[in-house]
């Protein structure tokens, strides 16, 4: 179709569609994350507008999400751009006159078709829109009815939570000015230090971000700090600390007291970690770059930390809402080879403990393997470790949660990412 005689809105809306095509065709060959796919093209594409760029980002989140179902309204074969056209006409519910002078007249006449066309049920992979080897490996878990349930909520946006810096404000006071500046937010059900916003608005320049005040994330990474539960004066390691979200929660949770050490094996992510320290005004924070988990320089710690927190590597499985691409990215193989290193990681990490400390495990991961299998294993292999029931400990500093000796957070259930944690104190 000839581009003589449109509206400039229907030019603007051509030209949202064809960049939202280019980018998720380079997200479709999952040869990197989307997120950083993403990134590169939207530094490439440098003139596209911030509602341009929003367009693109929920568009191509919202095809990853629904991949498994779109294909089988297109077919297996269908480009990017069917896919992407399909979404918008079944899965954001544009009317037909929202495509008129917008696409091809051969475009809109199978628009029309697909708009109509309706599809046996398909498999409970299908229905769920999860590779058939992880269907299998959650349904052993939750059964097919919460196997639904829980596909349904993973395959919906994350809301946006804020993490309040205590050493900077407090969350009453966050919660007025946000609400002053127009944002609609709320208390988050579960973190004391929580809030939750009701859109995505754009934070990086809001003066309580700026200030340090607050933090983006998730409620259930949150928990996470308080089953460490550092004290002031303590000597705490963030085993696993990459950028250092869960870091800088640990660091405000001791007041800035005691130390408080950061190890990662890449030093892109540890840089990321000494610029967020300075804007939450830490200074017992202690980035450290290791080559692997047996790196020397962890020796001088050898059972002498209070407190270790082990945020393993994994599959992001817990994440879906925030990251669909992982369900496509990963396999079977991938995630038995990385229960075996969380087994190594989490067996060095104990070497820090000392007796009468606190060993935090934790996953954002859906599956046994990686969970309670790691823990297990662990806990047959070290006799000197013992469970401590997380419910309990997060009941003692007042968060309401029904979860028994260790943390389960699911969408379905709490509204926040997917996290498994394990608590355990090794024995004087």
């Amino acid at each position: 179709m000839k581009k003589t005689g449109k509206s400039a809105a229907a030019r603007g809306i051509e030209h949202s569609i064809e960049q939202a095509a280019h980018a998720l065709a380079d997200v479709l060959t999952f040869e990197h994350p989307a997120d950083a796919t993403l990134s590169r093209f939207f530094r490439e594409h440098r003139a596209l507008g911030h509602r341009d760029r929003g367009f693109v980002a929920e568009s191509v989140y919202g095809v990853l999400r629904r991949l498994r179902w779109l294909h089988r309204l297109c077919g297996a074969g269908a480009r990017p751009h069917r896919l992407l056209l399909a979404w918008l006409a079944r899965g954001e519910g544009w009317a037909m006159r929202q495509f008129e002078g917008v696409v091809t007249a051969a475009e809109l006449h199978w628009i029309e078709t697909v708009k109509a066309a309706t599809l046996p049920e398909g498999s409970l992979a299908e229905r769920a829109d999860f590779p058939d080897w992880l269907c299998e490996r959650l349904l052993a878990v939750h059964g097919e009815e919460g196997l639904l349930q829980l596909a349904h909520s993973l395959n919906r946006p994350a809301p946006l939570d804020l993490r309040v810096n205590i050493l900077k404000n407090d969350r009453e006071a966050v919660l007025a000015r946000l609400r002053a500046d127009r944002i609609d937010a709320a208390r988050c059900r579960l973190s004391p230090h929580g809030i939750r916003l009701a859109g995505k608005p754009a934070l990086q320049r809001h003066a309580l971000f700026l200030d340090g005040s607050f933090e983006v994330q998730d409620e259930g990474s949150q928990l996470l700090g308080f089953l460490v539960q550092p004290k002031r004066g303590e000597l705490v390691v963030d085993f696993c600390a990459g950028a250092g979200g869960k870091t800088l929660h640990l660091g405000a949770l001791m007041r800035s007291s005691g130390r408080l050490y950061a190890f990662d094996v890449a030093e892109r992510r540890l840089a990321r970690l000494r610029e967020r320290m300075a804007r939450a005004g830490l200074s017992n924070v202690h980035p450290m770059l290791i080559a692997h988990e047996h790196d020397a320089r962890l020796k001088r710690l050898a059972g002498k930390a209070d407190r270790v927190l082990v945020d393993v590597p994994c599959s992001g499985l817990g994440t879906l809402r925030r990251n669909p691409d992982l369900k496509w990215r990963q396999t079977p193989a991938a995630i038995d080879e990385m229960a075996v290193r969380q087994q190594a990681i989490l067996d060095a990490a104990s070497r820090l403990v000392r007796p009468g400390g606190r060993l935090v495990y934790a996953t954002c991961s859906l599956l046994a393997e990686e969970n309670d299998a790691v823990v297990d294993a662990f806990l047959a292999g070290h006799p000197d470790f013992t469970p401590l029931a997380a419910g309990e400990i997060l009941a003692g500093q007042g968060i309401a949660l029904e979860c028994g000796e260790r943390l389960r957070l699911s969408p379905p259930a709490h509204d926040t990412d997917g996290f498994f944690a394990a608590v355990l104190t090794r024995t004087a």
